[in-house]
Formats: structure tokens, C-alpha cells, sequence
């Protein structure tokens, strides 16, 4: 990396280089790492071979009318580009298809030469170093540039692709995964998830006393390691090796790795950071002006909490240390 820090997503390519060069590749592909789809990417680069590409962009059809929210990008009837606007307040629409807009989804394949010299020109001149503005638009004036029509992996109707750059669109993809059929399929046999899994037993739900405590959840997605002890989990995503103990209501959220909740808690539409420990009694998510006193609140109403913040309603003096030593015997209390 140069002294400062990365300027634009292609400034960030370009202070790589050193790293990228030593591979000797004959092909780069440029990925987003805040996008969620499922994509063949041998199919893309076979596309760009076949048509003599030097830069071959990844597109999905979106609506004329949403099409101010994404780059969008122009083609002639063989879908080379003969255009890229990022964000227009008119977007032009697919050949012979005046509803439908080409959209940029982040995914790039250059041939390596031809992207070098175009980050090293880049480099010496005042832009703002980012591809969909500056690089993309140098190239389609010198090189033979195309556009891929997304091929969405993903075995459903409609094609899923989200951009979750921002809170509010992480939070809504997370939500997705809740329901019954939700758009993006984890559980795809053929396409299996290449992650990290960390090495945690089961999760638990323990009681069932009636009309008093009991562990379940609905409509959410419960990970390895987890402990749901009395309590009601509905519509939420609970990573790795959190511990709910008894009498929370926990609906819309999600609790990030290693999260401890406090009993009696309640939360609503809330994002709660990892390692986080919830006080016995803390209420978050059903005051607004509290909410934002204290912790951050996206723009649809999110609250996301991350350490050491004030929880409305905490009863702080009861400490949670023999809720902590139940947990680590497997229990719950």
C-alpha cells in the first residue's frame, strides 16, 4: 500500500499490483466484497474470450425506473458498451426493450495487461480513482468492452443479486433468509458454502414449561453453538455461540458471534455486535428518541448495538456470571 490510504476501488487494484503482477495471471477478475449472488464465473470468462473482450462487465436487467440507483450501461445490438453512466437521472434503456436497464454489478474480468496500463494512466491523473467512473469509461473508448447478462446460479424465478453496502440493506438480506422460501438459497446441495465453520455442538433449545418459559424459535435461522434457554426467538439470524437466556423476546434481529442476552431482555429490529454481553432487563428497539441517545439507528429504524453502550432498562448491578457458568455446562437458566 502507497502512504495514503486506498482512494477509490481502483486505487485499491492499483496498490496491489505488486502482489497481482508476481501471479503472472493472463486474466483478473475484479470482484465487490459487500454483493450476495451466485455466479459461475467460468461462464463470464468463456463469454469474454469468445467475443475478444479486453474488459467484460457483469449486468443484470433491472427497471428503467430504478435504474437511477446503479451504474448503468449502454450496448449495441452484440452488447459491446458503448456507454457507462453511474447513477443517471435517465437511464438508458436495453436494445429493443425500452422497460429493462443494463445495471454494473460490481464483477469485472480485464485481460491483466490491458488493466495495468489502464490503473498505472489512472493513477497519474485527478480522478477519483474508481472503476465504474473513471476506468470503465477510459476503456470503452480504446478497447473492445462487453457486457455479460448475469446467469443466476441461484435456482430460482426471479435473480438475486443485493448490494448490503449500507446497514439497512445488510439487516433486509439477513431477514430474507427468514423466510419460509426465502429468495436466496442457502441450502443448495450443488452450491455449497466455501466458509469458515466453526467447530460448536448443536443448537439447543432447553425448557418447556407451559404458560411460563420456553425455548423456540420461529421463522429464523438458529447457527451451531447456540443456546436458546425460555425464551421466544422469531424472525431473527443467530450466529455462532450465542446464549439467550430465559424470558427475552427477541423478534427481527441479529445477534452476531458470541452474544450473550441477558434474562427478561427485549429487542426489536436490532443488530447487536459480537461478543456483546445484553444486561438482565435491557429493552431496545421500542423507544426511538432512547434509541438514538444511545446507540446508532440506520434510516429505516434499526438500532445497532455494539460494547459498552447504556441499554434502556438494564438492571446492571445483577451481574450474569452464574448465567455465564450455566452456559458453559451446556445448561441454560
Amino acid at each position: 500500500m502507497g502512504e495514503h490510504w486506498y482512494q477509490g476501488t481502483a486505487d485499491a487494484v492499483y496498490q496491489n499490483l505488486y502482489s497481482i503482477v508476481q501471479e503472472q495471471p493472463r486474466y483478473l477478475i475484479v470482484l465487490s466484497g459487500d454483493h450476495v449472488y451466485k455466479m459461475d464465473y467460468s461462464r463470464m470468462l468463456r463469454f469474454h474470450q469468445a467475443r475478444g473482450a479486453t474488459a467484460t462487465l457483469a449486468t443484470i436487467d433491472v427497471p428503467v425506473a430504478e435504474g437511477y440507483r446503479f451504474g448503468i450501461i449502454a450496448v449495441d445490438e452484440h452488447d459491446r458498451v458503448i456507454g457507462f453512466d453511474e447513477k443517471p437521472a435517465r437511464p438508458i434503456p436495453i436494445p429493443s426493450v425500452p422497460d429493462l436497464a443494463l445495471a454494473s454489478m460490481g464483477v469485472y474480468i480485464f485481460d491483466t495487461d490491458v488493466l495495468i496500463r489502464a490503473l498505472e494512466a489512472d493513477a497519474n491523473q485527478p480522478t477519483t480513482h474508481d472503476f465504474g467512473k473513471d476506468i470503465i469509461p477510459a476503456l470503452i473508448r480504446q478497447q473492445p468492452v462487453y457486457a455479460y447478462r448475469f446467469y443466476d446460479e441461484n435456482k430460482k424465478v426471479a435473480q438475486y443479486w443485493r448490494d448490503i453496502g449500507t446497514l439497512d440493506a445488510y439487516f433486509e438480506a439477513n431477514m430474507d433468509l427468514c423466510h419460509v422460501s426465502p429468495d436466496f438459497n442457502l441450502y443448495d446441495p450443488e452450491w455449497p458454502l466455501r466458509t469458515h465453520q466453526p467447530q460448536a455442538p448443536p443448537a439447543k433449545f432447553v425448557f418447556a414449561d407451559a404458560g411460563t418459559r420456553c425455548g423456540q424459535a420461529l421463522d429464523s435461522v438458529i447457527s451451531p453453538g447456540c443456546i436458546v434457554s425460555g425464551s421466544s426467538i422469531s424472525g431473527s439470524v443467530l450466529c455462532p455461540n450465542v446464549r439467550v437466556h430465559s424470558f427475552c423476546h427477541i423478534e427481527q434481529c441479529i445477534l452476531m458471534p458470541g452474544v450473550r442476552v441477558g434474562r427478561h431482555a427485549r429487542i426489536r429490529r436490532a443488530i447487536i455486535d459480537r461478543d456483546v454481553l445484553i444486561p438482565r432487563g435491557a429493552v431496545i428497539g421500542y423507544n426511538p428518541e432512547e434509541d438514538r441517545r444511545r446507540h446508532t439507528v440506520t434510516e429505516s429504524g434499526v438500532v445497532v448495538t455494539i460494547a459498552d453502550e447504556p441499554l434502556i432498562g438494564a438492571i446492571k448491578e445483577d451481574s450474569l456470571l452464574a448465567e455465564a457458568q450455566a452456559d458453559s455446562r451446556g445448561g441454560g437458566s
